[in-house]
């Protein structure tokens, strides 16, 4: 009888084990040797036995198919054949071999499988394939434990993601820390789209040029700088795909989630209102219509003279507006006007104000100083609990069902308690020096902005000024803290101490937030 050879492996260990493709195929050849069958072809192979896809065993199939005349299949073990018992290809091979078409061998499980089957002999090969199933449900419980286990220790599988390495500690643990290449260009990204001035192709044009490429030296791609942005384990959560479930991880973060949460909310607002411009203007994307709400939208125009213009106008969507345009300079008017003010503020009244606006903050310190406390408080309170926990479960008092659920429960609290306390901690700065810098910051602002690249004034107003709009040709905003603290208070100081107020930074009789400026 003809015979063909079935060898195939589906891991690494196998390879290298008792199991290799080699030592399989010469087992069967000794033993094609003894029946005394002319072995036509012999089929070797790289894949599980254990999937519903199984490309290369398919073309086995055609060939076995296309064979007119009764020939042995030869398998070492059952396992190599197959690990499912819901395979259609067992069922398929199984009927061919009892209705005499062709026979199954397994060399090392002494089982062959024809048409003078027994009973006895078709329950052996029935259980001897439960078994190889059993084996590899058996080998996937214990895997998916382990991870589980890896998830509530805080610990990810497989490799780190960009940003990260892989590498063992001192005594051989796996470890996943900062990539000392990578690490601050993955921040870099986060900083640059959080301030609103970049597209993501403009994001991954600045760190492409700054130096970032992929493990293997590639260029990054648009998608992989989206992919970043989105990916919650920068600021300390990871997920698990294939269990769709978020947990903290214990590696060290790089950004904080404030910062995370920044970049979806400007990810969010340009997929609301995609910006179809292929120039840069200084209020591209920051302003809306005072009147009907919609997007106020920057063009270019050219005079045949050769003067250039970046003009402004309504979108005017809802078809509520009349559509005026305003020329970039005179919306700038304001803006100057707040520069100037900062600009005017004397040594004296610096000082000053330094010490009043540290009477402002004291309330905000004692605020995050009390946050504090308490994640102290409940993170003690916490880690106690997982003590008497640990305790119960050696004395048996609860079961591992129970005890693996709480201390998942208690695990999640403490870690989330973590990424808590970061905040507040960095909540918890010294204002008066951060006052000092604003002031210094202030003082120059003109200078800074007019030295400043378009992408970079834009970047300057977002920090400067809130909910800018724009009301019959008028700019209008308000400035963010604490600028605005900065100059109510000038205006108050100058009075204290006697300094001239003739040019008064507000209008007489209007709040500290009176748009537009002359």
């Amino acid at each position: 009888m003809k015979a063909v050879i079935l060898a195939r492996v589906s891991t690494e260990e196998q390879r290298e084990a008792g199991n290799s493709l080699p030592a399989q195929i010469e087992r069967m050849q000794a033993y094609c040797k003894r029946k005394a069958f002319e072995i036509v072809e012999t089929f070797q192979f790289d894949e599980s036995a254990y999937k519903t896809k199984r490309d290369e065993f398919d073309k086995i199939l055609e060939f076995i198919e296309q064979t007119k005349e009764k020939i042995a299949v030869c398998f070492d073990k059952v396992d190599r054949l197959s690990r499912n018992v819901f395979d259609i290809r067992v069922s398929a091979l199984y009927d061919k071999a009892v209705n005499g078409q062709i026979e199954l061998h397994f060399i090392s499980d002494g089982q062959i499988i024809n048409s003078e089957i027994s009973a006895s002999e078709k329950f052996q090969f029935s259980m001897t394939l439960g078994l190889a199933k059993y084996y590899s449900d058996a080998i996937s419980d214990n895997v998916g434990r382990a991870f589980e286990q890896k998830r509530r220790k805080g610990e990810i599988t497989g490799q780190a993601i960009i940003g990260y390495i892989n590498q063992d500690d001192l005594i051989g643990n796996k470890d996943v820390v900062p990539d000392p290449q990578r690490a601050h260009l993955i921040v870099k990204i986060f900083e640059m789209y959080a301030t609103g001035n970049h597209s993501m192709q403009t994001t991954l044009d600045e760190i492409t040029k700054a130096g970032l490429k992929s493990r293997e030296g590639n260029m990054l791609s648009k998608s992989a700088i989206e992919n970043v942005l989105k990916n919650t384990f920068y600021y300390g959560m990871a997920y698990s795909k294939k269990y769709d479930q978020a947990y903290p991880h214990r590696y060290e973060k790089l950004i904080s989630k404030e910062l995370f949460d920044r970049c979806k909310r400007v990810r969010e607002n340009r997929m609301k209102e995609p910006s179809k411009s292929t120039r840069n203007y200084i209020f591209q994307g920051l302003l809306h219509c005072a009147r009907c709400g919609c997007s106020i939208t920057p063009e270019y125009k050219k005079k045949k003279s050769g003067r250039e213009y970046n003009l402004y106008s309504c979108t005017n969507s809802k078809k509520t507006c009349k559509r005026t345009y305003i020329n970039e300079k005179k919306l700038l008017t304001p803006v100057y006007a707040v520069f100037d003010r900062l600009a005017s503020i004397e040594q004296k009244v610096q000082e000053d104000l330094v010490a009043e606006l540290r009477k402002t903050t004291e309330a905000e310190i004692a605020f995050h100083q009390a946050q504090v406390c308490r994640i102290r408080a409940e993170h003690d309170r916490l880690t106690k609990q997982k003590d008497r926990l640990i305790n119960l479960f050696i004395d048996e008092s609860i079961t591992k069902a129970d005890y693996d659920k709480k201390m998942q429960e208690l695990t999640d609290s403490i870690q989330t308690l973590g990424i808590e306390m970061e905040e507040h901690s960095k909540g918890n700065y010294d204002y008066q020096t951060t006052v000092v810098t604003v002031l210094s910051l202030a003082r120059r602002a003109r200078e800074i902005f007019d030295g400043s690249e378009t992408h970079e004034k834009r970047a300057f107003l977002n920090f400067l000024i809130q909910n800018p709009k724009v009301d019959d040709r008028e700019l209008t905003f308000e400035l963010k803290k604490p600028f605005d603290l900065v100059l109510n208070m000038t205006v108050s100081i100058q009075k204290t101490i006697g300094i001239s107020t003739d040019r008064p930074l507000w209008r007489d009789g209007r709040d500290s937030n009176p748009q537009p400026l002359p």
